[in-house]
């Protein structure tokens, strides 16, 4: 990704912009050249941008708290400082300097994670204060991790080595180690929470075998077969709300869906490697299937390598990308009381198929928008001088508020801090701006994209008749 200068990999790409759903999967969020944007999906299966900040500021990293106001900004010119902002008024709650780049933001109603390579920061989303640092992680280039999006598990998940595929689990709330669990032989490439904290998707490098492991049981309830007619990069991984599909995207033009009915027999569940052979991605629902079926009644008479094989789940649906070579997040959700899978592209493009939930299959492209423009788009309106100095920040200008003050320090380790000069904000002043940008955030439960009143549209209401 051009954002950032080959910051995180996840919801990125080199050459386009950054890109994410929100941890419900109601909104989604981009980067750009020009600031960051926030974007509302529609019940007619259209996108609808709520808002832009069009800051002249170079964005590699944002996310979004759910549907509220409170937003995680990272900028290409300063890339150790995080800034949080309240979107709907324009102005920046708070910023924090760390001792190196920041390589991925997971938001929750209850923590805010900041990854960099080799440490994990914890903060408390209602004052922004950090609560524990996890150091000394092993070396993780591409800031992968994952934090689950309930509060009541609230876990999160990193690499545990950069050898193997070892994932350490955390508990953000007691802040203590939960349990470490065995995913993969090669490294990981991509972690995904379900909703309810107690199921983690993992994928390998070698990009053939997804895996779906209970927290904190460690038992591994699926694994699915991506195929093998080529080793791929996974780019995400999504649960849908439900918890019932799992999406899978990669640097390939297929978009996998898998069905998680029921757990995998103990053939499945036994320990295998990620490198057993299998079939054609496409023919993997073929005859591949066919062969599975056929041989299931003598697979104990099998070696155990091909008795794993036989026994992993295939795609349940695909849809196919119109054009390759940009990274893909994607999104399994209910428009209109029909499911549908969403998948984004760093290319600025939101793609919308529909999907069988009996028969699953091809999933037809519906809809298909252009959010944004991509690198090779126009080039963003410049701003004066003053907005795009990176020792001042623009929000806090636009309030008559002293930047610096707003500024605190958690890189300091050894004694040897090279993050900004650490000065202390007020409490009640933080307190009240994280307040106003949390109440926007709706009580826990579902989310009905069929109703208007979670999204309002965010235009200017039209003048009054005269009278």
């Amino acid at each position: 990704m051009s954002l950032g200068g080959g910051q995180n990999t996840e919801g990125s790409n080199a050459g386009g912009i950054f890109v994410q759903f929100n941890q419900d999967c109601t909104s989604l969020v981009a980067g750009s050249s020009s600031g960051y944007h926030l974007f509302a999906l529609t019940p007619d299966d259209g996108i609808e941008e709520i808002y832009a900040s069009r800051s002249g500021q170079e964005t590699c990293l944002v996310d979004r708290l759910f549907s509220s106001s409170l937003v995680a900004v990272v900028t290409v010119s300063a890339p150790r400082k995080l800034i949080v902002c309240h979107y709907k008024k324009g102005t920046e709650i708070c910023n924090y300097s760390y001792s190196n780049t920041i390589l991925a933001v997971k938001l929750n109603r209850s923590r805010l994670i900041v990854c960099l390579e080799e440490s994990l920061h914890i903060h408390n989303i209602r004052d922004m204060k950090i609560l524990h640092t996890i150091r000394d992680t092993p070396p993780n280039p591409r800031g992968l991790c994952a934090l689950s999006p309930c509060v009541d598990h609230c876990y999160v998940a990193y690499p545990g080595s950069s050898a193997v595929g070892e994932v350490q689990i955390f508990d953000a709330v007691h802040l203590n180690a939960k349990c470490v669990i065995s995913a993969h032989d090669s490294p990981l490439a991509a972690l995904a929470w379900s909703m309810c904290g107690r199921r983690l998707a993992t994928a390998s490098e070698r990009g053939t075998v997804i895996r779906v492991f209970a927290v904190p049981e460690r038992t591994r309830l699926y694994e699915f077969r991506r195929g093998v007619k080529r080793c791929v990069s996974i780019a995400c991984l999504a649960f849908s709300a439900c918890g019932a599909y799992l999406a899978a995207t990669s640097n390939t033009e297929t978009v996998h869906v898998f069905r998680l009915a029921e757990p995998a027999g103990p053939a499945a569940a036994a320990a295998g490697g990620d490198d057993a052979a299998a079939g054609d991605d496409d023919a993997a629902g073929t005859w591949m299937g066919w062969l599975s079926s056929a041989v299931s009644p003598v697979a104990s008479y099998l070696p155990a390598q091909v008795a794993d094989v036989l026994a992993q789940g295939r795609a349940f649906a695909a849809a196919r990308l119109p054009h390759t070579g940009y990274r893909a997040v994607a999104a399994i959700t209910n428009v209109a009381r029909a499911p549908r899978l969403l998948v984004a592209t760093s290319q600025g493009v939101l793609y919308v198929y529909g999907l069988d939930a009996a028969e699953g299959g091809e999933c037809p492209l519906l809809r298909q928008h252009q959010f944004l423009e991509g690198a090779g788009g126009a080039a963003p309106e410049p701003l004066e001088a003053a907005a795009l100095s990176t020792s001042n920040s623009y929000a806090g200008a636009l309030r008559g508020r002293d930047p610096t003050r707003m500024t605190a320090c958690v890189a300091c380790g050894a004694g040897s801090c090279v993050a900004d000069v650490c000065v202390c904000v007020t409490e009640s002043e933080r307190a009240s701006e994280l307040g106003a940008a949390l109440e926007a955030a709706p009580a826990r439960g579902p989310f009905d994209l069929r109703d208007p009143k979670h999204f309002p549209p965010m235009r200017a209401a039209p003048p009054a008749a005269d009278q």
